[in-house]
């Protein structure tokens, strides 16, 4: 099994981050968020990236 951290913009840009990274499929890979992103002032994209922990699930 294999585990990495991804950030990105969004909780989703952070996932497809990490199935290109993995070169996985999204049932391949077990997904934990551990931040989701913050926006900035006026509501603004991007004060603070989303953070996600992906593993690759063992298969049988």
């Amino acid at each position: 099994m294999e585990s990495i951290e991804i950030e990105g913009r969004t909780v989703e840009e952070a996932i497809k981050k990490a199935l290109k990274q993995l070169k996985a499929k999204r049932l391949e890979v077990d997904i934990k968020i551990l931040s989701e992103e913050t926006k900035g002032l006026f509501g603004m994209p991007g004060a603070k990236p989303a953070k996600i922990r992906a593993t690759t699930i063992k298969q049988k």
